[in-house]
């Protein structure tokens, strides 16, 4: 299965509360839901402006439509081509 890394640009995001991020989270899983189980959200990353998140989905396309059901930004949609890590030079 594809793996996509989405960057979404949210001002201040990095400050809101556990409780925001519930909601967030919770909404985001509600839209998976309702998608069926060929899209998963495997993690994501918060900075202070952005969120970066790893999904697995058949395409790029279904990542977008997660996105407009859900209200979130996917300012940025990239396949993951590669994983590469410390162990990559041994």
């Amino acid at each position: 299965m594809p793996q996509y890394v989405i960057e979404r640009n949210i001002a201040g995001v990095g400050q809101l509360s556990d409780s925001d991020f519930k909601n967030i989270s919770r909404k985001s899983c509600d839209v998976l839901d309702e998608l069926g189980p060929s899209i998963k959200w495997q993690h994501s990353y918060v900075t202070g402006d952005k969120i970066y998140c790893v999904y697995e989905s058949p395409n790029e396309e279904m990542i977008r439509e997660h996105a407009a059901k859900g209200g979130f930004p996917a300012d940025s949609v990239s396949e993951v081509k590669r994983v590469i890590s410390p162990a990559t030079a041994d």
